[in-house]
């Protein structure tokens, strides 16, 4: 595609997103934007959603070069003005489902998609992590960038790995997915709800889940709760807004945790293939390690 065509994408809201020239400044969720630079496009300025602060997330930004990509900020902070302040020619956002712009007031969201073309991305729970992967990939090779063969053979390599190591023995380790919101409070994943951990069901890790109740994708529960199921493997929340599990000292929880193996775990991966294999390496040694002990 020359840059003298009309450049179209139609994103997962069915909009479609043309322009005179392929756009060459993107503004996007930093999310969004670690995965694109994965791909080969550095977007010009990143933004965050109401979890974040004056800074970017160092556990949502991957590889990204801070130093030449401009954080606009986050949550209510955020306006239209602060957001065109690199002056984008296009926006990339996700979208947890129906449409919804995430991490922007959606006043905001109209007047800027009033200004700059819009595509969205959804990452929601419907979608698989591959399919998530697969729509970055093609709006990345729509802006100019490219696969990476290598990162793709990596990937089928982490997920063989990880299926081996679990098939390795008779017992599969106890894991479970949590983000610490305090000394008294606990989110314990619902595994299924999060397109990357049913990847890790899928290759026959033994994710543990928390009881039916309230809460879609987290079950919110005291630590006695997170210590009653027993991991042997804890997948952690490592963003800025969850609490180090080493923090918590809840008396059941360090009498559980003891022996147990920790995996960072962030729950707005990047979805690339080097990103993906990165985790499912960790998750992959982890059992190991607990196999060995």
């Amino acid at each position: 595609m020359t840059e003298q065509n009309v450049w179209r994408f139609t994103d997962d809201r069915g909009q479609l997103t043309t322009a005179g020239r392929r756009p060459a400044r993107v503004l996007a969720y930093v999310q969004a934007g670690a995965t694109l630079w994965d791909h080969g496009i550095r977007p010009e300025g990143i933004f965050g959603s109401g979890h974040d602060g004056a800074t970017p997330d160092r556990a949502k930004t991957g590889t990204l070069p801070l130093e030449s990509v401009d954080y606009r900020g986050a949550g209510g902070e955020l306006d239209v003005d602060t957001l065109l302040r690199g002056d984008p020619d296009l926006v990339v956002a996700v979208s947890y489902g129906h449409g919804q712009v995430y991490g922007l007031d959606p006043d905001t969201a109209k007047h800027l998609e009033e200004r700059v073309p819009l595509v969205v991305v959804d990452v929601g729970q419907a979608r698989t992590l591959d399919r998530v992967a697969e729509r970055f990939a093609e709006l990345a090779l729509a802006l100019g960038g490219s696969r990476d063969p290598g990162a793709e053979q990596e990937l089928a390599a982490a997920r063989e790995r990880l299926r081996g190591v679990v098939g390795a023995g008779p017992e599969r380790p106890r894991v479970v997915a949590l983000s610490p919101a305090g000394p008294e409070q606990v989110h314990i994943a619902r595994p299924m709800m999060w397109p990357e951990l049913r990847v890790l069901a899928e290759l026959g890790v033994g994710l543990v889940a928390p009881e039916a109740g309230p809460g879609v994708n987290w079950s919110t529960d005291g630590w006695d709760r997170a210590a009653a199921l027993r991991p042997g493997i804890v997948l952690t929340d490592i963003r800025s807004n969850a609490v180090p599990l080493d923090e918590v000292e809840d008396p059941a929880w360090s009498a559980a945790r003891q022996g147990t193996h920790v995996v960072p775990w962030n729950p707005e991966p990047l979805c690339s293939p080097q990103a993906h294999a990165r985790f499912l390496l960790l998750v992959a040694d982890a059992v190991e390690a607990a196999r060995g002990a």
